[in-house]
């Protein structure tokens, strides 16, 4: 896959973490490819759905599973505006994708290379190919933009309270 075809499928995934974003989620986003095509896609609502579950990329491999009718995505690619985490990299790794494209590292809890490499390790009966730093900048500034502002509102909260207490 050239690199430009890469970036348009990352930049779908960006889409999706403005989803998350515009309800008030931590902005990732995914995108599950098979030949050329979207037939995948999710992006964070664990705020929403009280769900720990459904990350941006639990989310892309049910609807993906459930466009194929099946819960094999061998040949699929997965994109990813964040490195996953423990549990979408198993889900990954169960659901057989062929490789994993992340925009941004994660360094509490990246299992595709960062903390340890969940989807490359071969005690488990299925690899995927990696690839990182697709779109980096733009996927690291989504976060860093959201958790800024959610600090600066937290800050804010907390002026407002100590100031009603005096």
């Amino acid at each position: 896959m050239e690199l430009a075809e890469k970036e348009a499928f990352m930049r779908e995934a960006i889409l999706e973490a403005e989803k998350a974003r515009a309800i008030g989620e931590v902005p990732i986003g995914a995108v599950i490819v098979l030949d050329g095509e979207i037939i995948g896609r999710g992006h964070n609502e664990r705020e929403t759905t009280n769900d720990a579950t459904t990350h941006a990329e639990m989310t892309a491999i049910r609807d993906a599973n459930k466009k194929l009718s099946n819960w094999r995505l061998e040949d699929a690619e997965l994109f990813v505006t964040l490195e996953p985490c423990p549990m979408c990299s198993g889900a990954i790794i169960l659901s057989r994708i062929k490789k994993v494209y992340y925009g941004a590292a994660d360094l509490k809890g990246g299992t595709a290379g960062t903390l340890m490499n969940l989807l490359q390790d071969d005690r488990f009966n299925h690899q995927a190919e990696v690839e990182t730093g697709i779109l980096h900048d733009e996927c690291q500034s989504l976060l860093q933009t959201f958790f800024r502002a959610l600090r600066l509102k937290r800050k804010e909260e907390s002026r407002k309270h100590l100031r009603r207490m005096s």
